[in-house]
């Protein structure tokens, strides 16, 4: 039983990586990338598309994959995994709770770094993304 949730929870991970990065840099708008992050209802709205079609396109990516897959995944903990996944990503792409939250552990200066070919506010970003899709699959794979 246990290896059978370990390569769930594998294949949910990496489904809904690989549809965070097509999502995440070929579906968004350059309207919503530049506009994700502005205060006010302008940047709430554009957030808020923005993570709409993030999260249809992991949907697909998961509930595509594990069917040509033959894995069976429950649709509760999908939903959960999927609004997991929505929530975490809107928080982090509104950009001041991460730049807060960097500040606050000590992590301000690098998530302003932009030289050197390195953008750390955008590492920082993705790092979050990525821990919040390995919970996602843990959900995901329950």
């Amino acid at each position: 039983m246990t290896s059978i949730r370990a390569a769930r929870f594998a294949a949910a991970y990496a489904l809904l990586r690989s549809a965070a990065d097509v999502a995440d840099h070929w579906i968004q708008t350059d309207h919503q990338a530049t506009t994700k992050g502005l205060p006010g209802a302008a940047g709430r709205e554009a957030c808020a598309a923005h993570v709409a079609s993030y999260v249809a396109v992991q949907g697909a990516a998961l509930l595509g994959g594990a069917r040509l897959l033959g894995i069976r995944l429950r649709p509760g903990p999908v939903a959960a995994a999927l609004a997991l996944s929505a929530v975490t990503h809107y928080v982090a792409d509104r950009r001041e709770p991460l730049r807060r939250l960097a500040d606050a552990t000590g992590k301000g200066d690098f998530a302003r770094l932009a030289d050197h070919g390195l953008n750390g506010g955008y590492l920082l970003d993705q790092a979050w993304h990525h821990a919040a899709e390995t919970l996602a699959a843990l959900v995901a794979s329950a």
